[in-house]
Protein backbone atom coordinates (compact mmCIF):
# COMPACT_ATOMS: atom_id res chain seq x y z
CA UNK A 1 0.00 0.00 0.00
CA UNK A 2 1.68 3.18 -0.90
CA UNK A 3 2.28 5.93 1.78
CA UNK A 4 0.62 9.39 1.07
CA UNK A 5 1.82 11.99 3.77
CA UNK A 6 -0.24 15.27 4.39
CA UNK A 7 1.65 18.37 5.77
CA UNK A 8 -1.25 20.62 7.06
CA UNK A 9 -4.12 19.19 8.83
CA UNK A 10 -6.17 22.31 7.64
CA UNK A 11 -9.22 22.41 5.23
CA UNK A 12 -7.46 21.29 2.30
CA UNK A 13 -4.80 18.53 3.65
CA UNK A 14 -7.66 16.82 5.48
CA UNK A 15 -9.45 16.79 2.13
CA UNK A 16 -6.14 15.34 0.35
CA UNK A 17 -6.06 13.13 3.10
CA UNK A 18 -10.00 11.77 2.59
CA UNK A 19 -9.64 11.61 -0.89
CA UNK A 20 -5.99 9.74 -0.36
CA UNK A 21 -7.99 7.11 1.83
CA UNK A 22 -10.40 6.24 -0.42
CA UNK A 23 -8.25 6.05 -3.04
CA UNK A 24 -6.54 3.29 -1.30
CA UNK A 25 -3.08 5.54 -0.02
CA UNK A 26 -1.84 4.30 3.88
CA UNK A 27 -1.83 7.94 4.95
CA UNK A 28 -0.59 10.08 7.85
CA UNK A 29 -1.44 14.28 8.16
CA UNK A 30 1.20 16.28 9.76
CA UNK A 31 0.50 19.21 11.15
CA UNK A 32 3.83 21.76 12.66
CA UNK A 33 1.02 23.57 14.02
CA UNK A 34 -1.93 22.57 16.27
CA UNK A 35 -4.75 21.09 14.25
CA UNK A 36 -8.48 22.30 14.78
CA UNK A 37 -10.83 20.04 17.16
CA UNK A 38 -13.24 19.71 13.63
CA UNK A 39 -10.88 18.51 11.33
CA UNK A 40 -9.67 15.84 14.27
CA UNK A 41 -12.96 15.06 14.75
CA UNK A 42 -12.99 13.94 11.04
CA UNK A 43 -9.45 12.54 10.87
CA UNK A 44 -10.81 10.19 14.15
CA UNK A 45 -13.98 9.33 12.13
CA UNK A 46 -12.20 8.29 8.79
CA UNK A 47 -9.64 6.82 11.20
CA UNK A 48 -6.62 8.55 9.93
CA UNK A 49 -3.15 8.80 11.71
CA UNK A 50 -2.52 12.15 12.50
CA UNK A 51 -0.07 14.53 14.31
CA UNK A 52 -0.05 17.61 15.55
CA UNK A 53 2.82 20.51 16.64
CA UNK A 54 5.42 18.12 15.41
CA UNK A 55 6.55 16.39 12.34
CA UNK A 56 8.06 13.26 12.94
CA UNK A 57 10.71 12.33 10.18
CA UNK A 58 10.60 8.82 10.54
CA UNK A 59 6.82 8.97 9.81
CA UNK A 60 7.40 11.11 7.15
CA UNK A 61 10.51 10.56 5.17
CA UNK A 62 9.29 7.58 3.99
CA UNK A 63 6.34 8.58 2.10
CA UNK A 64 5.15 7.62 -1.68
CA UNK A 65 3.82 10.75 -1.90
CA UNK A 66 3.34 13.98 -0.28
CA UNK A 67 0.85 16.57 -0.02
CA UNK A 68 1.76 19.60 1.26
CA UNK A 69 -0.15 22.65 2.43
CA UNK A 70 0.21 25.95 0.41
CA UNK A 71 0.92 27.96 3.63
CA UNK A 72 3.90 25.91 4.17
CA UNK A 73 7.24 27.11 2.30
CA UNK A 74 9.95 25.17 0.23
CA UNK A 75 12.62 26.14 2.18
CA UNK A 76 11.14 24.51 5.51
CA UNK A 77 13.68 21.96 7.00
CA UNK A 78 10.69 18.92 5.88
CA UNK A 79 10.22 19.94 2.85
CA UNK A 80 13.73 20.37 1.62
CA UNK A 81 14.72 16.88 3.24
CA UNK A 82 11.51 15.38 0.74
CA UNK A 83 13.31 16.80 -2.30
CA UNK A 84 16.51 15.48 -1.64
CA UNK A 85 15.37 11.97 -1.34
CA UNK A 86 12.94 12.98 -4.84
CA UNK A 87 9.87 12.08 -3.08
CA UNK A 88 6.95 14.31 -4.84
CA UNK A 89 5.47 17.33 -3.46
CA UNK A 90 2.27 18.21 -4.79
CA UNK A 91 -0.45 20.49 -3.66
CA UNK A 92 -3.74 19.26 -3.11
CA UNK A 93 -5.56 20.96 -6.05
CA UNK A 94 -2.88 18.55 -8.17
CA UNK A 95 -3.21 15.65 -6.23
CA UNK A 96 -7.26 16.46 -6.52
CA UNK A 97 -7.03 17.06 -10.65
CA UNK A 98 -5.84 13.42 -10.87
CA UNK A 99 -8.74 12.09 -9.68
CA UNK A 100 -11.50 14.37 -11.57
CA UNK A 101 -12.28 14.08 -15.46
CA UNK A 102 -14.52 17.22 -14.89
CA UNK A 103 -14.06 20.58 -16.63
CA UNK A 104 -11.90 22.85 -14.91
CA UNK A 105 -11.87 26.54 -14.85
CA UNK A 106 -8.64 28.05 -12.69
CA UNK A 107 -8.73 31.62 -11.94
CA UNK A 108 -5.86 33.41 -10.60
CA UNK A 109 -4.31 36.71 -9.78
CA UNK A 110 -2.97 38.99 -7.05
CA UNK A 111 -6.66 40.49 -6.67
CA UNK A 112 -10.07 39.98 -6.93
CA UNK A 113 -9.69 36.15 -7.23
CA UNK A 114 -12.55 35.60 -4.90
CA UNK A 115 -14.92 38.04 -6.37
CA UNK A 116 -14.45 36.78 -9.96
CA UNK A 117 -14.38 32.76 -8.59
CA UNK A 118 -17.55 33.38 -6.74
CA UNK A 119 -19.40 35.68 -9.38
CA UNK A 120 -18.24 33.19 -12.01
CA UNK A 121 -19.29 30.25 -10.02
CA UNK A 122 -22.72 32.31 -9.25
CA UNK A 123 -23.03 32.56 -13.42
CA UNK A 124 -22.39 28.73 -14.03
CA UNK A 125 -24.87 27.06 -11.45
CA UNK A 126 -27.81 28.74 -12.98
CA UNK A 127 -27.37 26.09 -16.12
CA UNK A 128 -24.69 24.11 -15.25
CA UNK A 129 -23.47 21.24 -11.88
CA UNK A 130 -20.33 23.02 -11.05
CA UNK A 131 -18.44 22.92 -7.78
CA UNK A 132 -17.01 26.40 -6.30
CA UNK A 133 -13.35 25.08 -4.68
CA UNK A 134 -9.28 26.17 -4.25
CA UNK A 135 -8.89 28.78 -1.67
CA UNK A 136 -12.30 29.13 -1.02
CA UNK A 137 -15.35 26.63 0.35
CA UNK A 138 -14.71 22.95 0.94
CA UNK A 139 -11.40 21.55 -0.41
CA UNK A 140 -11.22 20.45 -4.61
CA UNK A 141 -10.24 16.78 -2.79
CA UNK A 142 -12.99 16.73 -0.79
CA UNK A 143 -15.87 18.07 -3.08
CA UNK A 144 -14.48 15.40 -6.25
CA UNK A 145 -14.40 12.86 -3.23
CA UNK A 146 -18.26 13.87 -2.48
CA UNK A 147 -19.40 15.54 -5.06
CA UNK A 148 -17.68 14.75 -8.48
CA UNK A 149 -19.48 17.77 -9.99
CA UNK A 150 -18.80 17.48 -14.15
CA UNK A 151 -17.39 21.21 -13.63
CA UNK A 152 -15.68 23.39 -10.76
CA UNK A 153 -14.45 26.66 -11.05
CA UNK A 154 -11.34 26.44 -8.67
CA UNK A 155 -9.49 29.89 -7.21
CA UNK A 156 -5.90 28.99 -7.00
CA UNK A 157 -3.05 30.90 -5.15
CA UNK A 158 1.02 31.33 -6.48
CA UNK A 159 1.02 29.45 -3.45
CA UNK A 160 -1.22 26.45 -4.90
CA UNK A 161 0.81 26.42 -8.52
CA UNK A 162 3.71 26.24 -7.11
CA UNK A 163 3.37 22.46 -6.03
CA UNK A 164 1.18 21.84 -9.29
CA UNK A 165 3.07 19.83 -12.21
CA UNK A 166 0.49 18.74 -14.39
CA UNK A 167 -2.62 20.50 -13.73
CA UNK A 168 -4.51 22.16 -16.68
CA UNK A 169 -7.48 23.82 -16.22
CA UNK A 170 -9.72 24.04 -19.71
CA UNK A 171 -9.71 27.74 -19.03
CA UNK A 172 -7.79 29.70 -16.94
CA UNK A 173 -8.11 33.28 -16.09
CA UNK A 174 -5.26 35.66 -15.06
CA UNK A 175 -6.86 38.81 -13.46
CA UNK A 176 -3.81 40.91 -12.62
CA UNK A 177 -0.19 40.80 -10.92
CA UNK A 178 0.77 43.04 -8.61
CA UNK A 179 3.80 42.40 -6.19
CA UNK A 180 2.50 40.73 -3.08
CA UNK A 181 3.92 37.57 -1.26
CA UNK A 182 7.32 38.78 -2.03
CA UNK A 183 8.38 37.32 1.32
CA UNK A 184 8.29 33.45 -0.18
CA UNK A 185 9.84 34.68 -3.12
CA UNK A 186 12.84 35.84 -2.12
CA UNK A 187 12.05 39.29 -3.02
CA UNK A 188 11.87 38.78 -6.79
CA UNK A 189 8.85 39.95 -8.41
CA UNK A 190 9.82 37.77 -12.21
CA UNK A 191 10.21 34.43 -9.61
CA UNK A 192 6.31 35.62 -8.70
CA UNK A 193 5.28 36.30 -11.73
CA UNK A 194 6.64 33.12 -13.17
CA UNK A 195 4.49 31.47 -10.27
CA UNK A 196 1.46 32.66 -11.58
CA UNK A 197 1.69 31.63 -15.28
CA UNK A 198 1.94 28.04 -14.31
CA UNK A 199 -1.58 28.33 -14.36
CA UNK A 200 -1.40 27.97 -18.13
CA UNK A 201 1.77 25.73 -18.17
CA UNK A 202 0.16 22.68 -19.45
CA UNK A 203 -2.62 24.16 -21.50
CA UNK A 204 -2.86 23.25 -25.43
CA UNK A 205 -4.45 25.47 -28.10
CA UNK A 206 -7.76 23.64 -27.37
CA UNK A 207 -7.49 25.54 -23.81
CA UNK A 208 -8.18 28.85 -22.74
CA UNK A 209 -6.02 31.90 -21.00
CA UNK A 210 -8.45 34.89 -20.43
CA UNK A 211 -6.37 37.84 -19.45
CA UNK A 212 -6.22 41.62 -18.66
CA UNK A 213 -5.13 43.22 -21.39
CA UNK A 214 -4.07 46.08 -19.54
CA UNK A 215 -1.99 44.93 -17.23
CA UNK A 216 1.69 45.39 -18.06
CA UNK A 217 3.58 42.84 -16.34
CA UNK A 218 1.06 40.11 -17.81
CA UNK A 219 1.08 41.56 -21.48
CA UNK A 220 4.99 42.11 -20.93
CA UNK A 221 5.64 38.90 -20.07
CA UNK A 222 3.25 37.17 -22.57
CA UNK A 223 5.78 38.79 -25.07
CA UNK A 224 9.07 37.16 -24.24
CA UNK A 225 7.47 33.91 -22.70
CA UNK A 226 4.17 33.29 -24.91
CA UNK A 227 1.65 29.85 -24.23
CA UNK A 228 -0.21 27.53 -26.36
CA UNK A 229 -2.93 28.17 -24.78
CA UNK A 230 -5.95 30.96 -26.73
CA UNK A 231 -5.80 33.77 -25.70
CA UNK A 232 -8.60 35.46 -24.75
CA UNK A 233 -7.71 39.37 -23.66
CA UNK A 234 -10.09 41.99 -21.56
CA UNK A 235 -9.72 45.21 -21.88
CA UNK A 236 -11.16 48.75 -19.94
CA UNK A 237 -9.15 51.23 -22.99
CA UNK A 238 -8.52 49.05 -25.92
CA UNK A 239 -11.13 47.33 -28.37
CA UNK A 240 -10.60 43.36 -28.75
CA UNK A 241 -11.65 41.61 -31.97
CA UNK A 242 -11.80 38.10 -29.41
CA UNK A 243 -12.24 38.72 -25.86
CA UNK A 244 -14.05 41.33 -24.24
CA UNK A 245 -14.06 45.17 -23.99
CA UNK A 246 -15.95 48.53 -22.45
CA UNK A 247 -17.20 50.84 -25.19
CA UNK A 248 -19.61 53.98 -24.00
CA UNK A 249 -19.85 52.24 -20.64
CA UNK A 250 -21.30 49.18 -22.34
CA UNK A 251 -19.38 45.49 -21.94
CA UNK A 252 -19.12 43.57 -25.26
CA UNK A 253 -17.33 40.41 -25.17
CA UNK A 254 -16.68 38.33 -28.35
CA UNK A 255 -16.22 34.92 -28.89
CA UNK A 256 -15.78 33.44 -32.91
CA UNK A 257 -17.94 36.33 -33.61
CA UNK A 258 -20.36 35.32 -30.98
CA UNK A 259 -21.18 39.04 -28.77
CA UNK A 260 -22.92 39.46 -25.84
CA UNK A 261 -23.48 43.12 -25.30
CA UNK A 262 -24.42 44.65 -21.74
CA UNK A 263 -24.37 48.03 -20.02
CA UNK A 264 -22.09 48.15 -17.36
CA UNK A 265 -24.46 50.12 -15.02
CA UNK A 266 -26.56 47.18 -14.68
CA UNK A 267 -23.48 45.14 -12.99
CA UNK A 268 -24.00 45.38 -9.64
CA UNK A 269 -20.79 45.33 -8.33
CA UNK A 270 -19.67 48.76 -9.16
CA UNK A 271 -15.93 49.93 -8.89
CA UNK A 272 -13.34 49.66 -12.48
CA UNK A 273 -11.80 46.43 -11.09
CA UNK A 274 -15.02 44.65 -11.01
CA UNK A 275 -15.47 45.65 -14.25
CA UNK A 276 -13.18 43.80 -15.28
CA UNK A 277 -14.10 40.95 -12.64
CA UNK A 278 -17.30 40.48 -14.67
CA UNK A 279 -15.62 40.73 -17.89
CA UNK A 280 -13.46 37.65 -16.96
CA UNK A 281 -16.56 35.77 -15.28
CA UNK A 282 -18.43 36.37 -18.54
CA UNK A 283 -16.05 35.22 -21.06
CA UNK A 284 -15.83 32.25 -18.81
CA UNK A 285 -19.86 31.76 -19.16
CA UNK A 286 -19.55 32.47 -22.95
CA UNK A 287 -16.96 29.59 -23.80
CA UNK A 288 -19.03 27.23 -21.59
CA UNK A 289 -22.13 28.07 -23.74
CA UNK A 290 -24.38 29.81 -20.67
CA UNK A 291 -27.35 31.95 -22.59
CA UNK A 292 -26.74 35.39 -22.54
CA UNK A 293 -29.97 36.53 -21.18
CA UNK A 294 -28.55 34.02 -17.83
CA UNK A 295 -25.47 36.13 -17.91
CA UNK A 296 -26.53 39.42 -17.71
CA UNK A 297 -29.19 38.49 -14.84
CA UNK A 298 -26.03 36.83 -12.86
CA UNK A 299 -24.22 40.03 -13.17
CA UNK A 300 -27.07 42.16 -12.09
CA UNK A 301 -28.32 40.18 -8.74
CA UNK A 302 -24.68 39.34 -7.35
CA UNK A 303 -23.52 41.34 -4.26
CA UNK A 304 -20.09 40.26 -3.71
CA UNK A 305 -18.21 38.22 -1.42
CA UNK A 306 -17.76 39.09 2.88
CA UNK A 307 -14.85 41.25 3.61
CA UNK A 308 -14.47 42.37 0.04
CA UNK A 309 -15.78 46.39 -0.20
CA UNK A 310 -18.37 45.22 2.35
CA UNK A 311 -20.99 47.11 3.31
CA UNK A 312 -21.18 46.77 7.42
CA UNK A 313 -23.75 49.33 8.92
CA UNK A 314 -24.67 53.62 8.75
CA UNK A 315 -24.60 54.66 12.40
CA UNK A 316 -25.07 58.49 12.24
CA UNK A 317 -24.93 58.92 8.67
CA UNK A 318 -21.26 57.60 8.67
CA UNK A 319 -20.49 54.28 6.84
CA UNK A 320 -18.18 51.35 8.00
CA UNK A 321 -16.55 49.14 5.06
CA UNK A 322 -15.00 45.92 5.87
CA UNK A 323 -12.39 45.31 3.20
CA UNK A 324 -10.29 42.70 5.50
CA UNK A 325 -9.41 40.55 2.44
CA UNK A 326 -7.33 44.01 1.15
CA UNK A 327 -4.16 42.04 1.93
CA UNK A 328 -1.57 44.05 -0.56
CA UNK A 329 -1.48 47.54 -1.34
CA UNK A 330 -3.31 46.73 -4.58
CA UNK A 331 -5.94 45.51 -3.08
CA UNK A 332 -6.23 48.53 -0.97
CA UNK A 333 -6.02 50.95 -4.06
CA UNK A 334 -8.83 49.49 -5.66
CA UNK A 335 -10.78 50.53 -1.98
CA UNK A 336 -9.63 53.93 -1.69
CA UNK A 337 -9.45 54.50 -5.17
CA UNK A 338 -13.79 53.39 -4.69
CA UNK A 339 -14.20 55.97 -1.41
CA UNK A 340 -16.75 58.90 -2.76
CA UNK A 341 -16.36 60.45 1.17
CA UNK A 342 -13.92 61.74 3.21
CA UNK A 343 -12.36 58.53 5.25
CA UNK A 344 -11.24 57.46 7.92
CA UNK A 345 -8.66 54.15 7.06
CA UNK A 346 -7.58 51.40 9.21
CA UNK A 347 -4.94 49.82 8.15
CA UNK A 348 -1.51 47.67 9.11
CA UNK A 349 -1.04 43.78 10.39
CA UNK A 350 1.66 41.53 8.99
CA UNK A 351 3.79 43.98 6.36
CA UNK A 352 4.89 41.44 2.93
CA UNK A 353 8.04 44.11 1.66
CA UNK A 354 4.81 46.46 0.69
CA UNK A 355 5.63 49.99 -1.24
CA UNK A 356 2.87 52.19 -0.08
CA UNK A 357 3.70 54.87 -2.66
CA UNK A 358 0.77 53.99 -5.27
CA UNK A 359 -1.58 54.90 -2.70
CA UNK A 360 -0.19 58.62 -1.85
CA UNK A 361 -2.31 60.57 -4.11
CA UNK A 362 -5.30 59.12 -2.83
CA UNK A 363 -4.29 59.68 1.34
CA UNK A 364 -3.94 63.06 -0.16
CA UNK A 365 -7.50 63.66 -1.65
CA UNK A 366 -9.16 61.42 0.75
CA UNK A 367 -8.11 60.45 4.11
CA UNK A 368 -8.61 62.51 6.59
CA UNK A 369 -7.14 60.01 9.56
CA UNK A 370 -5.32 57.42 9.82
CA UNK A 371 -5.47 53.94 12.36
CA UNK A 372 -2.66 51.78 12.80
CA UNK A 373 -3.87 48.44 13.76
CA UNK A 374 -0.91 46.25 13.85
CA UNK A 375 2.29 45.17 16.17
CA UNK A 376 4.88 47.18 14.38
CA UNK A 377 3.35 50.01 12.76
CA UNK A 378 7.12 52.03 11.67
CA UNK A 379 6.83 51.64 8.24
CA UNK A 380 3.10 53.28 8.23
CA UNK A 381 4.08 56.21 10.29
CA UNK A 382 6.95 56.70 7.79
CA UNK A 383 5.18 56.79 4.75
CA UNK A 384 1.69 58.36 6.11
CA UNK A 385 2.49 60.53 8.86
CA UNK A 386 2.76 64.19 6.98
CA UNK A 387 0.10 63.45 4.96
CA UNK A 388 -3.05 63.96 7.65
CA UNK A 389 -3.75 65.40 10.89
CA UNK A 390 -4.81 62.42 13.06
CA UNK A 391 -2.79 58.89 13.08
CA UNK A 392 -3.17 56.88 15.64
CA UNK A 393 -1.75 53.37 16.30
CA UNK A 394 -3.45 50.21 18.48
CA UNK A 395 -3.79 46.20 18.71
CA UNK A 396 -7.20 46.13 19.58
CA UNK A 397 -10.06 46.17 16.64
CA UNK A 398 -12.59 46.86 19.39
CA UNK A 399 -10.51 49.81 20.50
CA UNK A 400 -9.63 50.84 16.50
CA UNK A 401 -13.60 51.26 15.76
CA UNK A 402 -14.40 53.31 18.75
CA UNK A 403 -11.10 55.61 17.40
CA UNK A 404 -12.98 56.00 14.60
CA UNK A 405 -16.36 56.55 15.61
CA UNK A 406 -14.76 59.47 17.61
CA UNK A 407 -13.54 61.15 14.46
CA UNK A 408 -16.17 60.08 12.12
CA UNK A 409 -18.25 63.01 11.39
CA UNK A 410 -21.55 62.87 9.44
CA UNK A 411 -20.87 61.82 5.70
CA UNK A 412 -17.76 60.24 6.48
CA UNK A 413 -16.60 56.43 5.69
CA UNK A 414 -14.99 54.24 7.55
CA UNK A 415 -12.92 52.17 5.68
CA UNK A 416 -11.25 48.30 7.41
CA UNK A 417 -8.70 48.20 4.19
CA UNK A 418 -5.15 46.69 5.77
CA UNK A 419 -2.64 46.11 2.99
CA UNK A 420 -1.45 43.43 4.98
CA UNK A 421 -1.48 40.30 6.11
CA UNK A 422 -3.72 39.58 9.43
CA UNK A 423 -1.27 37.21 11.20
CA UNK A 424 0.23 39.06 13.54
CA UNK A 425 -2.87 39.98 15.79
CA UNK A 426 -5.75 37.99 14.18
CA UNK A 427 -5.92 33.85 12.85
CA UNK A 428 -6.78 35.03 9.59
CA UNK A 429 -8.69 37.88 7.49
CA UNK A 430 -12.06 36.55 8.36
CA UNK A 431 -11.09 36.89 11.79
CA UNK A 432 -10.31 40.32 11.23
CA UNK A 433 -13.09 41.23 9.34
CA UNK A 434 -15.58 39.61 11.55
CA UNK A 435 -13.74 41.55 14.52
CA UNK A 436 -14.66 44.70 12.80
CA UNK A 437 -18.08 44.10 12.20
CA UNK A 438 -18.71 42.96 15.66
CA UNK A 439 -16.93 46.18 17.08
CA UNK A 440 -18.64 48.42 14.52
CA UNK A 441 -22.36 46.67 15.80
CA UNK A 442 -21.46 46.67 19.23
CA UNK A 443 -20.97 50.78 18.74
Amino acid sequence: MKRLIVLGGGESGVGAALLGKAKGFKVFVSDKGKIKEKYINVLKHNEIEWESEQHTESQILNADLVVKSPGIPDTVSIVKQLKAKDISVISEIEFATRYTKATLVGITGSNGKTTTASLTHHVLKQELEVGLAGNIGDSFAKQVLENNFPNYVLEISSFQLDNCMYFKPHIAVLLNITPDHLDRYDYEFDKYIASKFRIAMNQTSEDYLIYDADDAVITNWLEKHPVQSTLLPFSLTKIIGNGAYLENETLKITIDNNQIIMPTKDIALQGKHNIKNAMAASTVAHLLKIRKQTIRESLENFHGVEHRLEQVLKINKVNYINDSKATNVNATYYALESMNAPTIWIVGGQDKGNDYQELFPFINEKVKAIICLGIDNKKLFENFESMVDIMVETQYMSEAVKIAYKIAESGDNVLLSPACASFDLFENYEDRGRQFKEAVRNL
